[in-house]
C-alpha cells in the first residue's frame, strides 16, 4: 500500500512543477498523469477512449483493445498498466529500496499525510476540468477521448431494464433492493410470477404480480375480456357451469339467464325495443350498442368512412410552399455534437486494427508497384485484341464493317453523284431495301457536311432492339424460312385425295320452287325421296332424275320436315313425317313382288299379331303412350300406292325421323315444350319463330318398334329441349342432341356413358362415323365440331368455314369423306381419315367447295345425304331444287 501510494505521489510530483502548463489546458495534464487515468474508472461509468500518436502508448492501447474485445465488452477500458509503468520507470530509485514493510511511526504519518494531499489534489483537478468543460469556447475539440468519456454514458448492468408491461415495472419498484426476499434473484422481466424463500416457513413460495392493466400498448383491445378460452367452440361448455377460464386460470361460472317473459319485459322496458341488443358468446352475456358503435355499423354498411368526423371535402394544406426563398431560414452552423465518433464507427475500426495485426489484412508496402485497377467501363463495340473485353461467358464481337467507298465520301467524284431519276427511284423504294445504302453529296468542304437527318431516329430503333432482343448465342439451328407457306401444315394435294364430288350432275326440280326440307337415298343408291313443304314426298330416280312417283302425306300448313329410308336392304319402305302423324311408305308398284311382299309382311306384322300364345294364355298387349295409335290406311288406293301404316301421335310436332341399323326400330324427335299454354322459342328457318307444344319435354323422345307396332317413351325426364337424336352403327347407343350438350345413352344398361361438350350455342344437327368413335356436330352459330370420343368431352377440332348458319352435316358410310351445308348456298366436302392406330389423330382435309344453291328467304341448303355406294352427295335447298353432285 505504501508502494502504491509513493508512486502515486510520485506521479502528481511532476504535474506539480508545471501548473502553469496544467492551468492552460487540465485536460492534456489529465493525459500525461497516471494517477488521473487510474483514478478515471472510479469517478465515471465509461473509461477513457485513447487516439494518441505516441510509438508506445499506441501498441499498449491495441493491446487493451484486443483484451476488451475478448471480454466481449461493448467500450474497452483504459489501459493504465503502459503509463503506469512509464512512471514507475522514472522513479526506479526510490522504489529498490523499498522492501515493503515501514520503518518507523513517522514513515506511516508521512504516507497519511501524502495520501491526504493526494486526495485534494485531484478534487482540484477534477473541479478544474468541470469548470474547463462549461466554456465552449475555450474546449479543445482535438482530446478525442475527453469528448467521447463526456458524452457517452455506460448504462448500469445492475440497474433493471424497464419492461413492457405497466404492472410489473411498479411492482420492481415497490420492492425495493432492501427487500431480502428479493436479494440474489435473477431478475427475469417478461415472468409475471417469482419463486421466493418464504421467511415464515422457510420454504418455497410462488409470488404474482399484479394483473395486467390492459392499454394501448397491449396485444388485446381496450375492452376488457374475462372469458380466455380463445375462438373455440361455445357448446363444449354447453354440459358445465362454467363458460370458460380466466387470465388467472380460474372458472368463469355461467351468468343466469331469464325465461322469455324476461327477455320481453327487458325488450319492453328497452328505450330501442331491444333491438339494439347483441348477445356476446364468449361472456354469454348481452351487449347493448350505443348509438355511437350504431352509427359507426351504419356508415361500415353504406361504404363510407368509420369516422364521423372525417371531412373528405376538407381545404388543401399547403405543407410544402410554392415560393422559393432566396436566403435559408438560418445560417448557423451545425453543431459539434452532431459529428461526435459512434461507438459503432469505433467497434469497426477496432475489427480492422486486429485484423491488421493479425495479418489478414496486408496494407501495400512503401515504395511497391500498384495493384492493376479493373476499368469501370469497356469498350463495347472494340475488336482490337489490346482493349479488355467485358467479363462475360456471352460476350460476342460486334461485326465488322465494309470500309467507306467513293459515294460515301462528302466530295465525291461527279460520275459517283446520282441523278433525280435514280434518287427519285431510290425514294420509292421499302425502308427494308434502303437499309445499308447512301445517296452521295458533294460538298466543297467538311465543315459544310449537315447532321445526319435520322439519327435520333436509328438510335432510338436500335435502343430498341438492344432491350427487346438482346444478343445471345443461339443453341437451336436457325429457321431458314423463305415463304410464309412453309409455315403452315403439310397436307396432301386434294387431287391426292380423290374421288370426291366437284361437279352438278343431275338436278331433282320441284313445281312452283317449292321448299324442300329432307332427302333421303335408299340402301340400293337406286331412288331419292325428297319432302317439301307442299305436303308431297316425291320419289326420283337417283342417275336420271325423273320424278316417279309422289304421295300426298299433307298440305300447305302441313308440310313434310322428314323423310329417311329404313337402312334393310331385305324391305323398301321409308318413314315421312308430318306435324303429327308418321308415314311408313314403300313404292310398291316400282319394286319386284318378292320385296314388295316381304315388305308388306313385315310392315304389317303388327296388326296380325296373335292374342294368345302357344299354351292358351291370352297376350297382354304393350302399354302405349297416351295418344298414339297405329293405323292401316282406309282408302284402298292408298294402299295401292304403298301406303302401309300410319302412327298418329297427337299433340307432338315431329321435326325429325332416324332408323336403327337393323331396320326395325326408328326414333322421332318432337318440338320441345308441352302444350300447357306457354310459348316458345325454336329455330326455324335461319329464324326465332313462336311455336306452341303439345306434350311433356320427356316425352319429345319417342322410340318405335315396326315389327310390334310398339311405341315407348325411353326417358322419364330430359335435360334441355331436345334437337337431334342418332342411333351408333354398331353398339347399343343412342345419341341426345340437346341445344349445347350431346348425350350418350346405353340402351342396354339404361344409363348415361358420356356428355359431350362441344362449346356450341344452337346446335342443329349430328352424324356419327360408321367406324363409331367419331362425331360431327353442326350449329347454328357457324360452326363445325369434331369430336373424338377416345381422346376427351371437348372437341378435337372445330371448323369455321361457312359465312351462315349450318343445317346438316352427313358422313360418307364408305369413302372418308363428310359434307357440310349451310345457309349460306355452299357445301363443304372435307376428306377425313381415321385410322386404327389411337396414336394417330384423325386427318382432317378440306376438299371442295360446291356453290349450286340460291339463297332464298335467307335460307340455302337446307339437307344433304350420300350415296351409299358411289363419292356422290345429294343435296336439297329453300330454292325448291335437289341436286346431285357427282366425282
Amino acid at each position: 500500500m505504501a508502494r502504491a501510494t509513493a508512486s502515486r505521489a510520485a506521479a502528481v510530483a511532476a504535474p506539480a512543477s508545471t501548473a502553469s502548463t496544467s492551468s492552460i489546458n487540465p485536460r492534456k495534464r489529465r493525459q500525461s498523469s497516471p494517477a488521473t487515468a487510474a483514478t478515471a474508472p472510479a469517478t465515471q461509468s465509461l473509461g477513457t477512449l485513447e487516439f494518441d500518436d505516441a510509438g508506445e502508448d499506441d501498441g499498449d492501447v491495441l493491446a487493451a483493445s484486443d483484451e476488451g474485445d475478448a471480454e466481449a465488452e461493448a467500450f474497452p477500458e483504459l489501459d493504465v498498466d503502459g503509463s503506469a509503468s512509464e512512471d514507475a520507470s522514472g522513479s526506479e530509485g526510490d522504489d529498490e529500496s523499498f522492501d515493503g514493510s515501514y520503518d518507523s511511526e513517522e514513515d506511516a504519518e508521512d504516507e497519511l499525510d501524502d495520501e491526504a494531499q493526494l486526495r485534494a489534489e485531484l478534487e482540484m483537478e477534477q473541479n478544474e476540468i468541470l469548470s474547463a468543460s462549461s466554456d465552449d469556447d475555450e474546449e479543445d475539440t482535438s482530446d478525442l477521448d475527453e469528448l467521447i468519456r463526456r458524452n457517452t454514458v455506460k448504462p448500469l448492468e445492475d440497474e433493471p431494464e424497464i419492461s413492457s408491461i405497466p404492472g410489473q415495472n411498479r411492482a420492481l419498484r415497490e420492492r425495493g433492493d432492501d427487500d431480502e426476499a428479493f436479494r440474489g434473484l435473477t431478475k427475469d422481466y417478461m415472468k409475471r410470477s417469482r419463486t421466493v424463500k418464504s421467511r415464515l416457513t422457510g420454504q418455497e413460495k410462488t409470488i404474482w404480480d399484479e394483473e395486467i392493466e390492459p392499454d394501448y400498448a397491449s396485444d388485446s383491445s381496450t375492452e376488457e375480456t374475462t372469458n380466455r378460452v380463445g375462438n373455440i367452440p361455445q357448446y363444449w361448455y354447453d354440459d358445465m357451469p362454467h363458460i370458460g377460464y380466466d387470465i388467472d386460470g380460474k372458472k368463469v361460472m355461467r351468468p343466469a339467464t331469464g325465461d322469455e317473459l324476461d327477455r320481453f319485459l327487458t325488450g319492453v322496458e328497452d328505450e330501442m325495443g331491444g333491438w339494439a341488443n347483441v348477445v356476446n358468446k364468449n361472456e354469454q352475456e348481452i351487449k347493448t350498442l350505443t348509438e355511437e358503435e350504431l352509427n359507426l355499423i351504419q356508415r361500415l354498411a353504406k361504404g363510407e368512412n368509420p369516422d364521423e368526423n372525417y371531412d373528405p371535402y376538407a381545404p388543401m394544406i399547403p405543407y410544402f410552399s410554392s415560393q422559393v426563398m432566396d436566403q435559408p431560414l438560418s445560417g448557423r452552423p451545425e453543431p459539434k455534437s452532431r459529428y461526435l465518433p459512434s461507438k459503432w464507427e469505433h467497434q469497426k475500426v477496432m475489427k480492422i486494427v486486429r485484423a491488421i495485426r493479425a495479418g489478414r489484412i496486408t496494407p501495400r508496402r512503401p515504395g511497391a508497384p500498384k495493384p492493376v485497377e479493373k476499368p469501370q467501363f469497356y469498350a463495347l463495340w472494340s475488336a482490337s485484341d489490346d482493349t479488355p473485353t467485358a467479363p462475360h461467358p456471352m460476350h460476342m464481337p460486334a461485326p465488322k464493317l465494309i470500309p467507306p467507298g467513293h459515294s460515301e465520301s462528302y466530295n465525291p467524284p461527279e460520275e459517283y453523284l446520282w441523278t433525280k431519276e435514280e434518287e427519285q427511284e431510290f425514294n420509292e423504294q421499302e425502308k427494308e431495301d434502303k437499309k445499308g445504302k447512301v445517296v452521295p453529296r458533294k460538298y466543297s468542304t467538311l465543315r459544310h457536311v449537315p447532321a445526319y437527318d435520322n439519327f435520333v431516329q436509328e438510335r432510338f430503333e436500335r435502343c430498341l432492339d438492344l432491350y427487346l432482343a438482346p444478343r445471345m448465342l443461339r443453341r437451336k439451328p436457325r429457321l431458314d424460312i423463305k415463304d410464309p407457306s412453309e409455315l403452315l401444315p403439310r397436307l396432301p394435294s386434294p387431287q391426292e385425295l380423290r374421288p370426291f364430288p366437284t361437279t352438278k350432275s343431275v338436278t331433282y326440280l320441284h313445281p312452283n320452287g317449292v321448299r324442300v326440307r329432307s332427302v333421303s337415298i335408299d340402301p340400293t343408291g337406286m331412288w331419292v325421296i325428297t319432302g317439301a313443304e307442299d305436303g308431297e314426298v316425291r320419289l326420283w330416280e337417283c342417275a336420271v332424275g325423273r320424278c316417279a312417283m309422289k304421295w300426298k302425306v299433307g298440305g300447305p300448313k302441313d308440310p313434310v320436315l322428314s323423310v329417311e329410308w329404313c337402312p334393310d336392304r331385305e324391305k323398301s319402305l321409308f318413314a315421312a313425317v308430318t306435324a303429327n302423324k308418321i308415314h311408313l311408305i314403300s313404292p310398291l308398284p316400282l319394286i319386284s313382288d318378292a320385296l314388295a311382299g316381304r315388305t308388306s309382311a313385315f310392315a304389317l306384322a303388327g296388326f296380325n299379331a296373335a292374342a294368345t300364345d302357344d299354351a292358351g294364355n291370352k297376350i297382354r298387349p304393350p302399354t302405349q303412350p297416351d295418344g298414339v295409335a297405329w293405323r292401316k290406311p282406309r282408302d284402298v288406293s292408298e294402299r295401292e300406292e304403298g301406303r302401309l301404316v300410319e302412327v298418329e301421335i297427337p299433340g307432338h310436332e315431329i321435326k325429325q325421323v332416324t332408323w336403327h341399323k337393323r331396320g326395325d326400330y326408328f326414333a322421332t324427335v318432337s318440338s320441345p315444350g308441352a302444350f300447357d299454354g306457354r310459348k316458345h322459342l325454336v329455330p326455324s328457318e335461319h329464324a326465332m319463330l313462336t311455336t306452341t307444344c303439345l306434350t311433356a319435354g320427356a316425352r319429345s323422345v319417342l322410340i318405335h318398334q315396326l315389327s310390334k307396332h310398339h311405341t315407348q317413351a325411353p326417358f322419364a325426364k330430359l335435360k334441355g329441349d331436345v334437337q337431334r337424336i342418332q342411333f351408333h352403327p354398331s353398339r347399343p347407343h343412342f345419341y341426345v342432341a340437346t341445344q349445347r350438350h350431346v348425350r350418350i345413352y346405353d340402351l342396354m344398361k339404361q344409363q348415361l356413358v358420356k356428355t359431350l361438350n362441344p362449346g356450341l350455342k344452337w346446335i342443329s344437327s349430328i352424324d356419327i362415323h360408321p367406324l363409331g368413335d367419331n362425331v360431327l356436330v353442326g350449329s347454328y352459330d357457324r360452326r363445325l365440331v369434331w369430336h373424338d370420343l377416345d381422346l376427351s368431352t371437348t372437341p378435337y377440332k372445330t371448323l369455321k368455314y361457312h359465312a351462315r348458319a349450318l343445317r346438316s352435316v352427313a358422313f360418307h358410310p364408305s369413302y372418308p369423306l363428310f359434307a357440310s351445308s349451310s345457309d349460306d348456298g355452299s357445301i363443304h366436302i372435307f376428306h377425313a381419315t381415321v385410322y386404327s392406330d389411337l396414336l394417330t389423330n384423325p386427318l382432317i382435309v378440306p376438299l371442295k367447295v360446291l356453290r349450286g344453291h340460291e339463297i332464298k328467304d335467307s335460307l340455302g341448303v337446307l339437307d344433304v345425304k350420300w350415296h351409299p355406294k358411289e363419292p356422290w352427295v345429294v343435296s336439297v335447298g329453300a330454292d325448291g331444287v335437289g341436286r346431285l353432285w357427282c366425282n
